[in-house]
Parts: C-alpha cells; structure tokens; sequence
C-alpha cells in the first residue's frame, strides 16, 4: 500500500471544528505500552475524530479549516466506497500543538485499493502529523478522469495514545467512557443533536444514528483465495517445539516452519501498544499454508516522526485500518521504523503464514513488510532496510524460498500494476520473490527512491555478502600493491552487506583460515611465516553462502636494510653565519625488499622519501656535529649510520696577501671586517686540512671577477657581480672524497669598470 501517481486538478479546502478528543503522549516503562493503575502493562487506546467534507462546485472540490480541534497525530481522508479513487488531489495541512505553527502542505495518496476484500471504506494512506490542536484540507477532483469526489468523503484524525494530556490519569490512561470511534460510513455518522460544539457531521448520515467504540457487526470476510487453489486441511493446534510462537500467535495457527535465516528481534502487540478490542476477529492463515513472496511497502506519510514515536505511528496506522477503513486488523504484517526497529504488525504470530491486507488480490500468497514513511524522493535509512533484508530472509526462509529468486503468483483478482500491465483473476504472475507493491498493484508504493533500492535489498537478504575488500594491513608498509611486515598484521575490511546479516568473517592466509571474528568486526589480527604470502578476508553470509575478497601479497622480512655509501658531509653555497654554515649530508640506504624512508634523528629531525640522497642543512662553525641517519624499510625493520663534521671559518687576516689589499668594516661582514682590492693579480692564500671548503665573498653590482687556484692548479674563475648587495655569501665550493691538506688562492682579474674583489675569507669542513 501506499503513493500513487498524482493528477493535479483544481484546489479546494475542507474545515471542522472538532472538540472532545484526548491527546495521550508521553512513554512509560516499556515502548508503546501503557500501565493500568495498578502498574500492569496493558494495550493503549486510540481515540477517533471523524468530519465529513462536504462537496461543492457539483461534487468536484471539498474544503475545510479548522484552527483549534481536540489532539490529533495521524489524519486520513476516507470515502465510502473502497473500491473507488480520488485521481484528483488531497493535501492537508496541520498546527502543531503548543508552538501553533501550520505545517507546509501534505500531499496524500487517493489512489490506494482495497487492502482486503470486504473493505468498508476506501481512503488515503494515513498521515503521521505529530500532536496537532489545527487542520486545514483540500481535495480536488481530476476533471480530465472524474467528473464528481466519491461520496461519504470524510477527514479523518487519530490520537494513537501513549502518553499523558494533563488528565490526571496515571500512566497515560484514557477515561472510561472518552474513547470516541469513527463511524463506518456516513449511515453511521452522528446525531446532529449529539455532535459536540464546531464539529461538522456527516451532511449524508441520517438523524439519530450515533457513533460506536468497537464494530458492532462481523468484519468483512477476508480476501478469497486464488481460483487455482483449494483451502488446506485445519493445521496443526501448535507449533512444534523448535519454533517459538509469537505472543499473540493464534491457538488455530499452522505449525512454524524453522528458516533458513536467523529471526530478527520484533516488538510485539503488546510491546507497542496494541488494543486488541478493537479486533476480536481470530487471524487468518495463507490457504496455501506457504509464503512465496514478500512485498514490500512504505506507509506513505511523514518521515517526521521520531524513533520514539514508532510505537504511536504503528498504533495510528492500527486504529485507522480497523477503525476507520474497518479491516479485520493492521494491514501489514510487519512495519520497520527508520531506526531499523521492527514491529509485529496483524496478529496470528509472527512465525506464522499470516494472510494480511496490503497486496489486494495476492495476499493469500505473500507477507507485507511497511518502513514508516514516504520514501518517493528519499530512500530509507540503512537501519530500516536492513531490518527489512532480515526479516525477509527469515520469512521467505521458512519455506525455501530465496529472496533473489522469482516467485510464481496466482492473481486472487483481476488488476493492473504501476506500469499499467494487466491480468484476470486466476492469472500466473512470475514476479521477485522480494518486490513492491507497485509491481503487484497500481500504486507508486513502495517509493521512487526505496524502489531503486531493491536490487540491493534482495543482495543483502539472499547473499553471499556484498563488496567485501581488504581496506588496510597495518603493522606493515605498502609499496606498490604488496605489503611488508616483519611478522604480525591487523587485516582491515569493509563490506557492503551489512552486518546484521553476516555470520562470520574468517582471515585466510594462503588459502587457509588463521583467525575467525564475528559478523561485526572489521579487523582481524595474524602473525605470518618469513616469506610472501597471499592474505584474504572470506565472509559467510547468515544464508551459509560465502564471499571472498581479493587477495593482498603480504611479504614477511626481518632483514634490516643498510648503508653501502657511509653518508658523507659537504660544505654547499649560500649565506654563512656563525652558526649557520650551509652543509650537503648526502647517503646511500638500500633494503633486499622495500626501502620505505630515512629519517634524520640528530641534530635535527627529517624524515626523506627512499629515493631522496642528499639534504640541505645547516651547522655551527667550530663545534664538532654528529649526523645520525636511520633507514626504514616498509616492514619495519631499521638500520643506521653516522657522521661527524665541524666546519672551520678562516678569516680574511690569516691569508697570505700579495699586491694591495685595505680593510673595510661593517656588521654585515663575518667578525664585522673584510679585505677588498681592485688590483690586478692582487692574491690572497689560505692553507687548510679538510676535506670540503668554501670561499666567502660580498657581492654588489660594481663586483669584478677572480681566479681560484687549488694546490696550484686553476679550478676556477668567479664572476662576484650581483644586482643586489650579498654579504658572507659561500660562493664557491669544493670537496674531496677524504681530508688532506689543501692550498686556495684567489687572485684578483682586474675587470674592466668593476675591478673590486671584496673578502671574508674561507670556511673548510675539518
């Protein structure tokens, strides 16, 4: 049951004013359950409003306000014929008791069927509202469809109980005596003279007539079997004793088949609420004795509720069905909030092959699952579809079938589906064994959105489980697809299925299981063998089929990686300080299976990628410095090296001069004092023991050029030319694979118009 596809015609708008009513909210000491006044639980009463809508412009459109009527939290809009359709529009609108704020306009459905055959009443699926004290409706006929609104066109509102109004009644109970029940037609609609003050009565209901608290009458007969089958002989009195029988499990019902999948936990009758007075009649059970498909629903109202209304919004849906529609029972046979809970919808026990009310003319064959709300722009939450993949599973389970297979309908009547295919009564419909309703009848039910959910509904409930894949191995190192660990590793997964559904997960190394976790882990621990080795994760679906991801290569190695090249110090160009020279560490690390990085520990910290072998860095001059270098693998596995260095600065004053040379001072130079000379072949010499040196120079735009000589031998000329002043600037450098004792001498070039040649000396690495 549910929305269908929706004509607009023309509006209009309907107003009662209603009084009376009590408005039960609240909790108590188990969900949806009230408690006598001596603290013992029993079933929670509803109460019922009812206000005709009288037509205008010749039957076409219906209206109706009222700003201020007794609590309410569900509405509906009946009519009495329930085979007839409003293909026009029916919207409502409510204010919200306490804050008075008119809620945005609700499309309702006026195109829902006949749930059960003997229906008294036609109508719209109801509507969770929440506790509302004002009401606004309008109902348009479709003029290109039908020319008139069905007649006995009424509003119908609910106050599902639960809770406490202010009365004064303990635990939330209604008064003896208050409890108001809709009449079943308008032949059964009030007494003008008995109508209480704003209420607009049924224009059609005759004088003296009043309304009822229980049916007074037999309930319509049930929907009949399909023609192509015989009822079965009485069933058993009892189930045996493998099954456990639900509650309200009839004393008449068939035994319960045990299932292939396990039972979910579902809140009973009782446990929500249930006023079982209301419905005396005993349940009715498949002919067949068999379910061999589920269809599928939304209640097609508000997804506004809260989880803690579900109860409330099951007994709403209860009360209108029995009172209002005057079905035998709630139509469904389970209902699933958007939490994911699950309630036991028409009695007769939830183990049982119930016949319900919510496929019209394939209930003798099916079992309906409903989610509480609309779900036609939304899909419904993961909770409450996989509470429905479960039950499902269990259900279809009892007798065989899968709920990725097909089943094989006989139509109990003749009937069309949403997408206008037709059949006889009697005809053979091949249909999924898990559907929608739209499939089975002409109604957008279950929902654009949760009906695109189906495919992965039948996946979850049938398995084997879904998108099972390895998302991690830590206590390892990845590199490329393989991973390496010394030893143990935690195995990370994820899966689409979900969890509820999963029996087991077992962790296979090559192929073998090395450790088993529950359905609802993620991660399982192992400990692997040196060598390379191919790591699975299997799930086991609670149907027994299995699913196996892709497999990981996890490499276990204890070998630690090395230094071939011990690493090595340089002096490099830039700006030098005191303490701060600029220093090359460059190094070699290798590992017989995956290098992973190379961290500096000391002086400092830096953590380099595997393939990087040198850095930039800085040192104090005059102080011994130890590098400490340490290479990672992807494992784990570690190995280190060390050097030490101490970089020597060499003022200017310490070189041997020849040609003319004159002191300048500024605290830009190294110790605030430098040579400079514009001579030509003016030269200075340092002689040191080290293995790497630097020339330091100032720098301007009017800075001429010099030959640098190593051990005698020309090595270089350096052109000090800059556009901006630089001071301490190693502009050359040179190192040697070992220490020795070395010779610079820089010689003036006399360049033509900038032949200056300013000094700070050298800088060498001891």
């Amino acid at each position: 049951m549910g929305r269908s596809r929706y004509i607009w015609g023309t509006t209009a708008v309907v107003s009662a004013g209603l009084v009376g009513g009590l408005l039960l909210t609240g909790g108590s000491d188990q969900p949806g359950r009230n408690a006598d006044r001596d603290g013992r639980p029993g079933p929670v009463k509803s109460q019922a409003r009812t206000a005709a809508l009288p037509t205008t412009d010749q039957g076409t459109r219906a209206t109706l306000k009222q700003d201020r009527t007794e609590p309410f939290s569900m509405l509906g809009i009946t009519w009495s014929d329930p085979a007839a359709r409003v293909t026009g529009t029916i919207e409502a609108r409510t204010r919200a008791a306490g804050s008075g704020q008119w809620s945005d306009w609700l499309r309702l459905d006026g195109t829902g069927g006949q749930g059960e055959a003997g229906a008294r009443r036609g109508g719209t699926e109801p509507a969770w509202v929440g506790p509302s004290d004002g009401v606004e409706v309008r109902v348009t006929a479709d003029g290109r469809t039908s020319d008139r609104l069905p007649a006995g066109l009424r509003l119908d509102m609910i106050d599902p109980g639960g809770g406490d109004s202010g009365t004064g009644v303990p635990g939330g109970m209604e008064p003896a005596g208050h409890h108001v029940d809709a009449p079943d037609d308008p032949a059964e609609s009030p007494d003008p003279a008995d109508t209480e003050p704003g209420e607009v009565p049924d224009p059609d209901a005759p004088a003296g007539e009043e309304e009822t608290t229980a049916p007074t009458e037999p309930e319509p007969p049930v929907e009949p079997a399909p023609s192509s089958q015989t009822p079965t002989a009485s069933p058993p009195a009892s189930p045996p004793p493998s099954a456990t029988p639900s509650p309200s499990a009839s004393a008449t019902g068939p035994a319960a088949p045990p299932s292939t999948a396990p039972r979910p936990a579902i809140v009973s009758r009782a446990g929500w609420g249930a006023d079982e007075s209301i419905s005396p009649e005993e349940p009715g059970y498949l002919p067949g004795g068999k379910i061999k498909a589920v269809v599928v629903h939304h209640t097609a109202e508000s997804n506004n509720y809260t989880c803690a209304d579900g109860p409330a919004v099951v007994r709403g849906i209860y009360a209108y069905h029995v009172r209002q529609l005057k079905w035998k029972d709630l139509g469904y046979n389970f209902l699933v909030d958007k939490c994911g809970t699950v309630y036991e919808g028409r009695k007769g026990g939830v183990d049982q092959p119930v016949m319900g009310a919510h496929a019209y003319g394939f209930n003798a064959e099916t079992t309906g699952i409903s989610i509480l709300g609309t779900y036609t722009d939304v899909a419904p939450s993961n909770a409450a579809l996989t509470s429905v993949a479960r039950i499902a599973a269990w259900k279809l389970g009892q007798y065989g079938v899968s709920p990725a297979g097909t089943a094989t309908l006989t139509a109990g009547e003749s009937g069309s589906n949403y997408t206008r295919k037709t059949w006889a009564k009697g005809a053979k419909l091949s249909l999924p064994a898990l559907h929608g309703h739209r499939e089975n009848y002409n109604t957008q039910c279950p929902g654009n959105a949760y009906y695109a959910k189906l495919p992965t509904l039948r996946d979850w409930a049938a398995g084997p489980v879904k998108g099972l894949a390895i998302k991690s191995v830590t206590g390892a190192g990845l590199s490329g697809t393989t991973y390496y660990t010394t030893a143990a590793v935690t195995v990370s997964w994820t899966a689409t299925t979900p969890s509820a559904l999963i029996g087991k997960y077992e962790l296979l190394v090559d192929g073998e299981p090395v450790a088993t976790a529950a359905g609802t882990a993620t991660s399982a621990r192992a400990t692997l063998a040196p060598g390379s080795h191919q790591v699975q994760v299997r799930a086991t679906h609670q149907s027994g089929k299995t699913a196996t991801s892709a497999a990981a290569t996890v490499v276990a190695e204890t070998t630690a990686p090395t230094f071939p090249v011990k690493p090595a110090l340089a002096l490099r160009t830039g700006t030098v300080n005191t303490t701060a020279v600029p220093v090359t560490l460059s190094w070699k690390a290798s590992d017989d299976a995956a290098l992973k990085e190379v961290r500096l520990t000391a002086p400092t910290t830096a953590t380099y990628g595997p393939a990087t072998t040198s850095a930039g860095l800085t040192a104090k001059s005059g102080a011994a410095t130890s590098w400490s270098l340490t290479a990672h693998d992807q494992a784990g596995n570690t190995g280190t090296a060390t050097v030490s260095g101490t970089p020597v600065i060499v003022q200017e004053t310490s070189a041997t001069r020849t040609g003319t040379w004159t002191g300048k001072s500024s605290t830009s130079y190294l110790g605030g004092k430098s040579l400079t000379s514009s001579a030509k072949d003016a030269s200075l010499t340092w002689t040191f023991t080290g293995r790497s040196v630097a020339w330091l120079v100032s720098r301007a735009a009017t800075s001429g050029q010099a030959h640098i000589y190593v051990d005698g031998t020309k090595a270089a000329t350096v052109d000090l030319k800059s556009a901006t002043a630089k001071y301490r600037d190693a502009i050359w450098t040179k190192t040697w694979s070992t220490s020795a004792k070395h010779t610079v001498k820089v010689v003036v070039v006399g360049t033509s118009g900038r032949p200056a040649v300013t000094t700070d000396g050298i800088v060498y690495l001891k």
